[in-house]
């Protein structure tokens, strides 16, 4: 192993390990050629966290955070790739001649002396977190390969490149684009952004991003991809290439690339293998220092979900089918933009969806195409609006109406009294909670006599990532801190076994995926008459949870003792 360490006999000699264990790590890490603290902590004898602060104690040395340190700051001439893969190490900071180096293994003296002799400087060192330092050198490594990568011609590494390159050949620029903008995005020079966008945009599908981020600045350029909810930031190439990335993605999404002055919209149709395809939807913003440009991953395998995916517990599930089996009645779903609202629509509406029920859309955008269901993009400029969408299904002989939003009096008005007269609808509002949309209602100007007579459930969602199954591990959690987070004395005494994140290859600090939190509110009477009393939402939510109803935070505290999210993003979905 290129890294040497005695860190090894420091931890037997202060009883952290056996020498037996000390010499099956040693084999370990020889056998699969990784740095010796890394076989350490993936052993689970002494967690990652535990090592950093017994090694901060021992060798007197300061603990950096990486977790708050800019690595945007990190000097990027000395981001020596091989350097920092062979001696685990990372170069963040200069002052001076002084050169600093963050290391999770205080005797890594090798790393100390390389570097300093490979730059000419003298080096010292930083301690951090063996996870978060294989974290950060991922993130950093990756971003300067492709940085490279571009400039040399990108060489792809991924297997299924050719397939993605055959259908982007296609995406010719429309009749309305700049023909010599066109010409200039295929020409020899910018072979190599062709094939940099085609990596980032199979990286982005094989990490499970929902959304890519192009973002210009005044001297640096970054892509972000959103994981799980959460924005992580994958590469940083040379900012002076900022038009040749809007151009080619305008031109793969047929939009005017001599527009550059207005935001446009347009969708990328990828070819990621044999039997499938990826739609994006794409839309371009001019911004200070050019057009950032924003990529909608548009997963069709999400509306065909199983709703047993969706993360409702047994009574909501019923009552979320008991709702879709009715005839008529007003479906609401609400919750903040990417809380999986669409997703519980599509999934209603794949349930829904026979030979004998005439399903009708309107929305804006169509996001996922449904075989069986008549899609309507709105188009305002037109004149196609969600209200005028309404007024033509309503002389299409309906069964089940789906509204992507209810914006304003009018379609409310409308939605409510397709309710009314023998048909099922669905449809989403911006409100945080389902007492609020009872009450959004009202404010609009509905009548509170056709809420309460059309309304038959209001769903309000968030989606908290998900503990990653191969790392999590048990969290200590006092009772202090259970009962300010919400649960019951009696929980508590149960002895709730809570879990946290840890973080491996196979996960995104922990965490891979993310699951549903709902709060389901069913119509009925003592509700229905509250609102005809004007009540206001924290009166109808007190009904509501007497009769049974569970909040948001509870549906998560649920998952919480499920072991499927943590603690802390309990709070951040409920706060």
């Amino acid at each position: 192993m290129a890294v040497k360490s005695t860190l090894l006999p420091v931890l037997v000699g202060e009883g952290k390990l056996t020498q037996n264990q000390a010499d099956e790590i040693v084999k370990d890490c020889e056998k699969r050629d990784i740095p010796i603290i890394q076989g350490i902590v993936e052993t689970k004898l002494i967690s990652s966290d535990d090592l950093a602060n017994f090694c901060t104690e021992h060798f007197s040395l300061s603990l950096l955070n990486l977790d708050e340190f800019d690595l945007q700051e990190i000097p990027k001439n000395f981001l020596n790739e091989k350097l920092i893969k062979k001696f685990h190490a990372l170069p963040v900071y200069l002052q001076g001649r002084t050169l600093y180096l963050a290391l999770s293994d205080p005797t890594n003296l090798e790393a100390l002396e390389e570097f300093g002799f490979s730059f000419g400087l003298h080096t010292e060192p930083f301690l951090v977190d063996e996870l978060k330092l294989q974290k950060a050198i991922k993130i950093l490594t990756d971003s300067v390969a492709e940085q490279l990568n571009v400039n040399d011609g990108l060489a792809s590494d991924l297997d299924n490149m050719d397939s993605l390159e055959a259908l982007s050949a296609d995406d010719e620029p429309s009749e309305a684009n700049n023909q010599g903008a066109a010409v200039e995005t295929d020409s020899e020079d910018d072979a190599p952004v062709v094939k940099f966008i085609n990596q980032m945009l199979l990286k982005a599908i094989q990490m499970g991003a929902s959304d890519l981020h192009f973002e210009p600045y005044e001297t640096k350029y970054r892509i972000r991809f959103r994981i799980d909810g959460i924005l992580h930031q994958i590469a940083t190439p040379p900012v002076n290439l900022k038009e040749r990335f809007s151009a080619r993605l305008k031109v793969m999404s047929r939009l005017d690339i001599a527009e550059k002055r207005l935001p446009q919209d347009g969708r990328i149709k990828l070819k990621i293998g044999p039997n499938k395809t990826m739609d994006m939807r794409v839309n371009s913003l001019p911004t200070l220092w050019g057009e950032k440009i924003v990529l909608r991953i548009l997963d069709s395998s999400a509306a065909k979900l199983n709703i047993d995916q969706l993360g409702y517990n047994d009574v909501q599930k019923k009552q979320y089918l008991d709702a879709l089996s009715k005839p008529q009645g007003l479906i609401l779903v609400t919750g903040p933009t990417g809380s999986g609202k669409t997703v519980s629509l599509y999934t209603g509406l794949s349930i829904l969806n026979d030979e004998e029920t005439n399903i009708s859309t309107a929305e804006d955008p169509v996001e996922i195409n449904l075989y069986g269901i008549n899609q309507v993009q709105m188009n305002p400029k037109a004149g196609l609006t969600f209200a005028s969408a309404l007024r033509a299904f309503l002389r299409q002989d309906p069964d089940v109406i789906m509204v992507g939003e209810i914006r304003d009096l009018e379609t409310a008005e409308i939605a409510i009294k397709a309710a009314q007269t023998g048909h099922l609808v669905l449809s989403t509002l911006h409100t945080n909670s389902a007492a609020e949309t009872l009450t959004r209602l009202l404010n609009m100007g509905v009548p509170s006599f056709n809420i309460a007579s059309s309304c038959t459930l209001i769903m309000a969602q968030r989606l908290a990532r998900r503990l990653c199954s191969k790392c999590k591990q048990v969290q200590d959690v006092s009772e202090q801190q259970m009962r300010a987070v919400g649960f019951t004395e009696e929980e508590i005494k149960e002895g709730i076994q809570l879990y946290g994140p840890v973080g491996c290859d196979a996960c995104s600090a922990g965490y891979k995926g993310r699951v549903g939190v709902y709060e389901i509110m069913v119509m009925n009477d003592r509700i229905a008459e509250a609102i005809m009393n004007d009540a206001n939402s924290i009166e109808i939510n007190k009904i509501a949870v007497e009769q049974g109803m569970m909040t948001l935070r509870k549906s998560a505290l649920e998952k919480a003792k499920l072991g499927l999210t943590s603690i802390a993003e309990v709070k951040r979905v409920t706060s």
